[in-house]
């Protein structure tokens, strides 16, 4: 089948018309996500479409429903109370960038109207966008505070505490200048992120970090195998965190062989190793498979002695982060 954006586009309308004949309790429902966000919705042939309810009553599980084998429908439910007062969904850092951009697809109340309203007013103003970016940059701090003082003890905590501290540093950069990045998309956005902020050394430093400088395609191609034994092993053990559902490792994988072989390995390094932790993290430690990612996190320094260099790296990322902060928010006299 021939997956376009208009595809996908009928897809979401037909979805949500469906579920609010079915559910009496859905208020409202929208789209957010890459269909909304100029960029091209296919990564290596795989997508999925985002989808919010918003609910009279409690919250429901995330659901991913599988369409075919290269696009599923990512899908959350809300309780209303999530976006009372709907005003200060403008400082939220991920919940007030996707009802900024969201689009309308069921509303007969005109709830999302007024919460859309509300969200944008002011939305770019300096203490708004301060406020969606700074609590990334504390999130960063603290979880380095956790390895100073010696909280973070084991191979894998240390590794997917390391990766999520570069990740809440990288969308702190992020978002003084726009949404916050998706894993898949992170590493090929970022650099434009961090020019806009006069800051393009941000990009390599964050390759640095990840060790990813000289990862070459042959390199990430070796090490999918066993990325994939990783994931499915966990995802279908139910102890991995939502984002690695099943049915979203083709979704991933595809992204990331898409990166490697079309002349990004680089940038394949971060859906790569984001996933493969949240993987190890649902693994037993003595599994062949958790061995085999500790040793590909110890080939590109992330594990073992090697990370304490790498920790030293983030200090100093993160300090120039802090600093950049200090300037935006004198230049703006916000803080």
């Amino acid at each position: 089948m021939r997956i376009t954006r208009d595809l996908l586009l009928k897809i979401a309308n037909e979805t949500v018309t469906e579920r609010a004949r079915a559910d009496k309790s859905i208020l409202a429902a929208y789209l957010h996500g890459s269909l909304l966000e100029g960029r091209e919705p296919l990564l290596g042939g795989a997508a999925d479409i985002d989808l919010s309810f918003v609910h009279i009553g409690a919250d429901a599980p995330r659901e991913i429903v599988r369409l075919t084998d290269d696009v599923t429908l990512d899908i959350l439910h809300h309780e209303r109370a999530a976006y009372e007062p709907a005003r200060t969904l403008r400082q939220h850092s991920w919940l007030g960038p996707a009802v900024f951009y969201a689009k309308a697809l069921y509303d007969p109340q005109h709830f999302l109207d007024f919460t859309q309203a509300s969200a944008r007013g002011m939305y770019d103003e300096p203490e708004n966008v301060l406020a969606r970016a700074e609590p990334l940059l504390q999130t960063a701090r603290q979880t380095w505070f956790q390895f100073y003082n010696q909280q973070l003890t084991d191979d894998t905590a240390r590794v997917r505490g390391f990766l999520l501290a570069v990740e809440a540093a990288a969308n702190a950069a992020a978002s003084l200048t726009g949404q916050p990045l998706p894993t898949r998309r992170l590493l090929l956005e970022f650099p434009a992120r961090a020019a806009a902020l006069g800051q393009p050394g941000l990009a390599a430093g964050l390759l640095g970090l990840l060790g990813a400088r000289d990862l070459t395609p042959a390199q990430v191609t070796a090490w999918l195998p066993d990325w994939q034994s990783a994931y499915t092993e966990a995802a279908t053990s139910g102890q991995t965190e939502p984002d690695l559902h099943p049915l979203r490792r083709r979704y991933y994988q595809q992204a990331i062989l898409s990166l490697a072989e079309g002349g990004y390995p680089q940038e394949a390094a971060w859906p790569l190793l984001r996933t493969w932790a949240g993987a190890a993290a649902g693994l037993l430690p003595a599994s062949p498979p958790h061995q085999r990612w500790l040793d590909a996190m110890s080939e590109l320094g992330l594990a073992g002695p090697a990370l304490e260099d790498r920790l030293a790296g983030l200090d100093a990322y993160l300090d120039t982060l802090e600093e950049l902060f200090d300037s935006w928010k004198k230049e703006r006299g916000v803080g």
